[in-house]
């Protein structure tokens, strides 16, 4: 089974978004997107304690044409959306939302996180939607640690969110073929994992350092892999925290506006204004 080569590795870099300083390994200064993914945010902060839950996170925004995908690694995250869904995921756990044609969600710490405090470590990342189902019903899952397949080695874990592998199917639903996993590799371990050759794949690392063909690859690395090998492996010098996402490209044109992704500018302009005339649902937060 052939290797993959690397592309390029490149690091994160900081951005502020509202506020909230984090790490963008996706878009960078080499890549604006790899299809079918547009964007990955790594945030890693503490919370000070003895705040309320309205105080903190994400209030209510819209979304439409893609899904937004949240890893939490430490801590927990509360999504509440105009659907009704009201849901806490905590670390190990996955919350999976297809925007479809419109939704309003807010992500915020759980009520006993805000007031007790501590860190919280999530990475969300932006899947494209393949054009027929953009304006599809959206869906919500919330994942446990517990519902997510894992596959446990001698030196390495591997989480199967969605996509099949070595016979085990992630649970999460996808609109494209995808292969999206999490995993974590203790020092001196090595570990291969098969990606379709025809699938685009990068790797996170959130922590760690690894090698990969002859390269080294270090904390906040984002590292783009060539489509020439069904397989890649890793050789870790430290204990490392990893994602990998990989998946069929759509091919599609993208447009894309603060919180939409559609095709043209046209669905754009609509999808500003169905977001404005209520269309996208209106959330009404509860809070304990």
């Amino acid at each position: 089974m052939k290797r993959r080569s690397i592309h390029k590795i490149i690091p994160s870099q900081k951005v502020n978004m509202g506020g909230h300083v984090l790490e963008q390994p996706l878009p960078n200064n080499r890549m604006d997107q790899l299809d079918p993914f547009l964007l990955v945010h790594h945030a890693e902060w503490k919370l000070k304690g003895n705040q309320r839950q309205q105080e903190v996170g994400i209030g209510g925004h819209p979304h439409r044409g893609f899904s937004p995908v949240t890893f939490v690694f430490q801590g927990d995250i509360r999504h509440q959306d105009s659907f009704g869904n009201d849901a806490i995921v905590k670390a190990g756990g996955t919350q999976w939302m297809h925007a479809g044609k419109g939704i309003t969600h807010s992500e915020r710490p759980s009520a006993e996180l805000a007031k007790s405090g501590g860190m919280q470590e999530i990475i969300q990342f932006w899947v494209n939607t393949p054009s027929k189902h953009k304006m599809e019903v959206p869906y919500y899952l919330p994942l446990s640690e517990e519902e997510t397949p894992t596959i446990e080695e001698e030196t390495y874990s591997v989480q199967i969110v969605a996509g099949e592998y070595k016979g085990i199917q992630g649970p999460a639903k996808t609109y494209s073929p995808m292969l999206l996993m999490r995993g974590e590799i203790k020092a001196g371990g090595d570990a291969e994992f098969e990606i379709p050759s025809h699938y685009n794949a990068l790797m996170y690392l959130l922590n760690g350092k690894i090698e990969v063909d002859n390269k080294l690859a270090q904390t906040k690395d984002l590292i783009w892999f060539d489509n020439d090998g069904e397989s890649v492996k890793i050789s870790a010098n430290e204990d490392t925290r990893f994602i990998i996402l990989s998946g069929e490209p759509i091919g599609e044109e993208v447009a894309s506006y603060g919180p939409f992704v559609m095709n043209t500018q046209t669905e754009i302009m609509e999808a500003l204004r169905d977001a404005q005339t209520g269309k996208m649902g209106v959330l009404i937060e509860n809070f304990e």
